[in-house]
This record gives structure tokens, sequence and C-alpha cells, in this order.
């Protein structure tokens, strides 16, 4: 799945310097990156019939992905 949408380096590349320093750096961030990583993977799985899941359970990766990717776009930004 290397061409999986919605990478974190694709999202914000204004950020891809910081985020890489942060992933090596600072445990609390490389564990927002990781969950991210592995929500999206998820995602990308149902979407595109991989493994797929009901519909609910699809939007609630969704969601989850969501405010994820919004907790480490606000930490991007304080730190």
């Amino acid at each position: 799945m290397a061409n999986t949408p919605h990478e974190l380096a694709a999202e914000f590349p204004e950020f891809v310097e910081k985020m890489h320093d942060l992933k090596v750096n600072d445990a609390h961030f490389a564990k927002l990156a990781d969950e991210y990583h592995e929500l999206n993977r998820k995602v990308h799985a149902a979407e595109t019939n991989v493994a797929p899941r009901e519909e609910l359970a699809e939007v609630d990766l969704r969601k989850r992905r969501g405010a994820l990717k919004d907790e480490i776009y606000a930490y991007l930004k304080a730190n």
C-alpha cells in the first residue's frame, strides 16, 4: 500500500521535516503518528475492499482518523 491516500506527508507537506524530527525525538508524537498510520491503512483497506467492513465501522474509522489528524496538526503547530 505504498500509494495509500491521506499519508501524513501528503496531508501536511509543510511539516515533513518537523514530523521526521518529532518521530525521532518525541515519543508522544511518534505514538500519534503510528496510530494515525495504522488507522489510515485500515481505512484504505476498507475503501478498496481489501478488508471490507460494515459501513458504520468504516465511518467510525474515518472519524477516528480525522480526529487524530486534527490532534497531530495541533501538536505540529504547538511544537
